[in-house]
């Protein structure tokens, strides 16, 4: 597509920000007065600072007391940042990086660890592969370093929680925004409240989205509508009930292939595949339900219900290896998912003390169930004899016919029971958190093509300890010790083969020591280090037998550090910085020991700002910088460092209406954030330019 140095029209709408607040402990354990399940929602403007760490430990704690690395992006932030996926606003937090996902789907790498199935929407799982949009997210929490006993299964480096917009009983509001870009891609939302009696409210997102970029052929929509109820019968009650649909329709883009080590060079707008093929389409329903109930300032329950439909549908020619400086190689394949899942999740907060010291009692149940159908069928050249061709290097591709062969059908069922319990302790000064979560595992599948069927059970105890001492209220040194698993057959649970139902799951044990300092209510400072360690990796048998063995492992070491809040009047900041160590320790089947991760940026520095000038003017500014990667394994391919620059003016017509412009890669940089292995690797956009209005009323 051309790309349009003039900015097209733009027209309203803003999208309110409601925070989640969590009181203040209090000096002494004695006098500590007990919060509820649901945590108070207050109005608060340009904040950058998350203060509240329920997800973390599902009890109302604040951040500071958790003893743990979590990277909050609050509804501020996304605003002036001008993003509305969860992708773009992933790239500003420090050891996360973004995994192509095979141009259909959010996939990411947190401390090293890859991930298509470790987002969280409220804390309930939300493991599908497909695009997720943020009109209807209040913030974004990234909680790093492995934590089954809040997440199950999975979330070995970490996981990706959004905190979802909820009805608010007290206020009437509304508000909406459009936007659209230099390359034409726009989008328009809204947001309304509306009260509907002093205990009831009702409270509806949507959006609109149409995709273009500097890609060749690239389009698309996504369409998302999301109504909430809330009840609150009393004092100490309260219901929520929401239903999302998404529905998204887009090109896929698989990228372009590497040359002599590289991203191929010159080729960066063109589409190596077929647009009348390539393409996805995902239809998502999302119907939840939670109550909340306050016995007394000790005791409270909070009980959740999740029903989730997924129906996908993905086909796309894709650059395959063999590319010289001449010609490339296409292969390429459909594949067809529907997912039901149903999750239901129970906790008692119970809150006492023994003398001096003050309890913080969790326990907990979730049950899940999930189906999944899958289909895979495979392109083939030359009448069907080949499953890649050879096709001229050019500005445009032009792909040979092909047909369509069946390569896979499955069929699986996933049930999992999970019994957690956890006490946070306040002695004072130290503070421990220390708990063990119970799960019992149940996958069966069949391949209808292969004819084979399979089915394995794991059970497995994974604890968690941390120690806190708070020399003061606004100061907290922590240590603590975690683990996770993951059974041997993927994240996504599609499938079984021989291989995975001989082998214990993977295992994940992530060290951690940090400090968090509170330097005045909106300033947040935070810095760890840890070592991640990943055990029972698929390998080769040592012993020379030829058969797979679970005998890998991987390490990653690291510091991270993250500033966000006011840092002097008028200046917002959300600054962090990640180092990465991080190499295959034993042989796994994927590479040799002394192999270095793939796609793991051993620097990475994210920073945004905003300064407001005058009440009505203000600018922001923000700059990523990650150096190399290789993009897979094979360590054959590297993504050069970059750095990114973008910048932002805002400016407010009147105290309903505000205008902003958003610049995305200021300085027009050449780079590649991301691949999907060697050959499917993502240029970035270039200079971009965004026009958005926003308006509340």
């Amino acid at each position: 597509m051309t790309h349009s140095t003039t900015l097209r029209s733009a027209l309203l709408l803003s999208a309110s920000s409601l925070f989640l607040a969590v009181p203040a402990q209090a000096n002494e354990a004695a006098q500590r007065d007990y919060l509820p399940t649901h945590i108070v929602v207050t109005a608060q403007v340009d904040s950058y600072v998350g203060d509240d760490g329920s997800t973390a430990t599902k009890t109302p704690t604040p951040l500071i007391d958790v003893p743990q690395t979590v990277t909050v992006i609050t509804s501020d932030q996304i605003e002036d940042q001008g993003v509305t996926q969860l992708g773009n606003a992933l790239r500003y937090v420090p050891g996360v990086s973004l995994e192509s996902g095979e141009g259909h789907r959010d996939e990411v790498f947190i401390r090293g660890q890859e991930t298509t199935a470790d987002f969280y929407l409220d804390g309930l799982r939300d493991d599908a592969q497909y695009y997720r949009s943020l009109y209807n997210v209040d913030r974004i929490e990234v909680l790093k370093g492995a934590n089954a006993l809040i997440f199950g299964r999975g979330a070995g480096g970490g996981a990706v929680n959004r905190v979802s917009k909820m009805a608010e009983t007290d206020m009437a509001f509304g508000s909406g925004a459009a936007s659209i870009d230099s390359f034409g891609a726009f989008s328009v939302s809204g947001d309304v409240n509306t009260p509907v009696s002093s205990t009831a409210a009702l409270r509806l997102n949507a959006t609109y989205e149409d995709f273009a970029n500097h890609r060749d052929f690239y389009n698309g929509r996504f369409i998302g509508v999301t109504p909430t109820l809330t009840i609150e019968p009393g004092a100490d009650t309260r219901f929520i009930a929401s239903y999302t649909y998404d529905n998204d329709e887009r090109v896929t883009d698989r990228g372009i292939p590497s040359l002599n080590g590289l991203p191929l060079a010159g080729y960066d707008k063109t589409f190596f595949g077929d647009p009348d093929y390539n393409n996805s389409e995902v239809e998502v329903h999302i119907a939840r339900a939670r109550v909340e109930h306050d016995f007394s300032r000790a005791i409270s329950v909070n009980a959740s219900l999740q029903y989730a439909d997924y129906d996908k549908f993905y086909a796309n020619l894709v650059p395959s290896s063999g590319t010289t400086a001449t010609t490339t190689r296409l292969a390429g394949y459909e594949s067809a998912t529907t997912r039901t899942n149903l999750i239901g999740q129970a906790n008692l907060v119970g809150n006492f003390d023994t003398g001096s010291i003050a309890h913080t009692i969790l326990v907990g149940a979730e049950f899940t169930s999930g189906d999944t159908d899958s289909v895979r069928n495979q392109a083939r050249f030359n009448n069907g004899a080949d499953t890649s061709i050879t096709v001229p290097l050019a500005d445009v591709i032009v792909p040979p016919a092909f047909t369509l062969v069946p390569q896979r059908a499955t069929t699986s069922d996933l049930s999992t029971v999970s019994f957690y319990i956890q006490e946070q302790m306040d002695l004072g000064i130290v503070q421990l958190v220390a708990g063990v979560r119970y799960d019992e595992f149940d996958l069966s599948s069949t391949d209808l093509v292969a004819n084979y069927a399979a089915a394995r059970k794991d059970s497995r105890f994974s604890p968690r300890l941390g120690v806190i001492v708070k020399p003061q209220d606004n100061i907290s040194l922590y240590a603590s010790f975690s683990e996770s698993f993951l059974p041997q057959s993927g994240d996504q649970f599609t499938v079984l083969d021989s291989v995975d139902v001989a082998l214990k799951p993977e295992t994940f044990e992530n060290w951690e020591a940090g400090i968090k300092w509170s330097i005045h209510p909106e300033l947040f400072l935070t810095a760890a280090i840890f070592r991640l360690t990943r055990d029972n990796t698929q390998a080769p048998d040592p012993a020379g037998s030829g058969l797979t063995v679970a005998a890998g492992e991987s390490q990653v070491e690291g510091f991270e550090f993250g500033l966000a809040g006011e840092l002097v009047d008028n200046l917002n900041v959300s600054l962090g910085y990640a180092y990465l160590d991080g190499e295959i320790t034993e042989t796994t089947s994927a590479a040799v020991a002394g192999t270095t991760l793939q796609q793991v940026a051993k620097h990475h520095i994210t920073a945004w700002t905003r300064y407001d000038v005058t009440d009505r003017l203000g600018f922001g500014a923000g700059v990523i910088h990650q150096s190399r990667q290789f993009a897979s394994m094979s360590n054959n391919v590297v993504l050069p460092a970059y750095t990114r620059v973008d910048a932002a003016i805002y400016f407010d017509v009147t105290d309903s209406l505000g205008l902003q412009v958003n610049i995305e890669n200021l300085f027009d940089e050449e780079y590649y954030p991301s691949a999907h292995g060697d050959n499917n690797i993502q240029p970035a956009k270039p200079l971009t330019a965004t026009l958005g209005a926003r308006m509340k009323f």
